[in-house]
């Protein structure tokens, strides 16, 4: 997602300089003309944009002027032999590891290589994904179940811990998504990332970016890290691939598309999808 530029003068918004009524009305005509096509622009590029993400700094202290996506409902779920997502009460069954990570080699797109998954975990207590107030809120939500895995990226150079907290309904959930941002700008909390043996360290201690997103009752999350504990560029668009190659490809699409079957459940909030950035454990 572009990230608005600040806003400059114009010569005409100098205030001493007098001006004509007929200037005025003008002036007043022309300027209403750019900000109606400047807004058409603004809104078409929105209307492209898939994973939305801003590029916020790992370790600076104030927030960016870049506004977040505003939420969309999802779509209603009507099943039709399918599941319905957007609760537990018609999604029952817990994830399973297994689900979530079937294989050790993840191959998301045709001829490209595949994600290594290192390790994998499913646990009812979601805080162990989590630190903080992101914690207490996914605690306070209800939240009842992480599925989450920690895979090496196709170039060897970034670890990655992946996965869906499952909360009550697509309401909860949503509203853990809205929260996690400030959290996160804050310093309030974090996501953890989970360590999966030798030489994978800087998974769980580095600074990284995260990407969140919401679909039903799920909110599915991906944290990235450089694998020799390096910051990554809030601009990276390696780890913006990695994000969207997880949180979309994997576990949207595959993951909770499968467990949709034949089903129309609700598809993930449009422009829903967030990219943040963290630090390290201190």
């Amino acid at each position: 997602m572009p990230i608005p530029a600040s806003p400059t003068a114009r010569a005409g918004d100098v205030s001493e300089v007098p001006r004509t009524r007929r200037a005025d009305r003008r002036n007043g005509g022309s300027r209403f003309w750019q900000a109606l096509v400047g807004g058409a622009a603004v809104l078409l590029l929105l209307s492209l944009t898939g994973l939305a993400v801003a590029a916020l700094l790992d370790e600076r202290t104030a927030t960016p002027s870049a506004g977040q996506p505003t939420p969309q409902p999802s779509e209603s779920s009507t099943p039709s032999g399918g599941t319905d997502l957007d609760s537990r009460d018609t999604d029952q069954a817990a994830l399973t590891a297994k689900e979530v990570f079937p294989t050790k080699d993840l191959v998301l797109t045709d001829g490209k290589p595949a994600y290594r998954v290192l390790k994998t975990q499913a646990s009812t207590k979601c805080q162990v994904a989590a630190t903080g107030e992101i914690a207490d809120l996914l605690v306070r939500l209800g939240c009842n179940q992480v599925v989450r895995g920690t895979l090496r990226s196709p170039d060897g150079d970034h670890l990655v811990t992946a996965g869906l907290f499952n909360l009550t309904d697509v309401a909860t959930a949503q509203r853990v998504r809205d929260r996690i941002r400030p959290l996160l700008d804050a310093r309030q909390g974090r996501f953890r990332g989970m360590a999966a043996g030798d030489g994978t360290e800087a998974v769980e201690n580095a600074a990284a970016r995260v990407g969140w997103q919401v679909r039903g009752h799920y909110v599915a999350f991906c944290l990235v890290t450089r694998a020799d504990g390096e910051r990554i560029p809030s601009d990276d668009a390696t780890a913006r691939e990695i994000m969207y190659d997880l949180i979309e490809l994997h576990l949207n699409r595959g993951v909770l598309d499968r467990r949709a079957a034949s089903g129309t459940a609700g598809q993930p909030d449009a422009d829903s999808a967030e990219d943040s950035g963290q630090r390290g454990t201190d």
